[in-house]
């Protein structure tokens, strides 16, 4: 039976998953959407629905967030990266007792021909580049060049979507761009700047994979940042269409009062 109060739904945001998961939602009559933007893109996408921008002070101020605004259920589909975020997400959703489900693309598989070197961080990333080569195309962001920026002996192609800030490396192009990224688009990339090794973030999805196959077919070494476990006892959903049917299941059959 159709529930006769909206079900609330917050999605954590950021990414192409918790923009069509919004986009799922927001045409049941019987599901209000909310996506939260942490607003460290100047110019982001914005789903469709409700939007809020901008942190929440914690994992106490999402579960005022979450009390005050009358949330019936919480997905978390930021960046696999955004583990303290995901922290958080655990921790408010137990305080206010809502269900919780990590919405998370999965990560890439190496194949034949590849020559991927795993690290655990940033930092394990910066300690292996002097013996990979001199030239570096690092695509990790822009918010993470700090473990980079004593490396004064090597140059880095660095592309972000919007600039970087310091402490960034001393010698550095920097390309601004935005996803999804054609295959002859990162084979040009490659042919013209010539580095001799790429770092990633395992970021997973199809709009930046197609790097990974240009860097296979030149033959370079790809340096894949591992990505953080999603926090134990959450359940994951792959895709939009999967995270839709959780919410179906947990919330517009039963209504708002199961959530709690």
């Amino acid at each position: 039976m159709p529930v006769a109060v909206p079900v609330h739904v917050l999605v954590l945001g950021g990414t192409t998953e918790a923009r069509l998961l919004a986009e799922r939602l927001v045409g049941d009559p019987h599901v209000r959407v909310t996506t939260s933007l942490a607003g460290r893109v100047a110019t982001p996408r914005l789903p469709p629905g409700e939007v809020r921008v901008g942190g929440f002070g914690g994992p106490d101020g999402l579960a005022d967030w979450i009390r005050a605004q009358g949330v019936d259920a919480l997905v978390d589909a930021t960046h696999p990266f955004a583990s303290t975020m995901s922290r958080n997400a655990v921790l408010a959703a137990a305080q206010v007792h809502v269900p919780l489900l990590a919405l998370r693309r999965p990560g890439w598989v190496a194949q034949d021909g590849d020559r991927w070197h795993s690290v655990g961080s940033l930092a394990e990333a910066a300690h292996l580049l002097p013996t990979l080569g001199e030239r570096v195309f690092l695509t990790t962001g822009r918010m993470g060049l700090a473990a980079f920026a004593d490396l004064d002996a090597l140059w880095f192609l660095v592309r972000s979507v919007d600039a970087p800030e310091p402490p960034c490396p001393r010698r550095m192009e920097v390309l601004l761009d935005r996803g999804p990224f054609s295959l002859q688009g990162e084979r040009e990339l490659i042919r013209r700047h010539r580095p001799a090794v790429l770092v990633t973030k395992d970021s997973g999805g199809d709009a930046t994979a197609p790097k990974l196959t240009a860097a296979r077919e030149a033959r370079i070494p790809v340096v894949v940042v591992r990505r953080p476990p999603v926090p134990e006892g959450v359940p994951v959903a792959a895709t939009p269409d999967e995270a839709v049917e959780w919410v179906v299941r947990k919330l517009y059959a039963e209504g708002p009062a199961a959530s709690g």
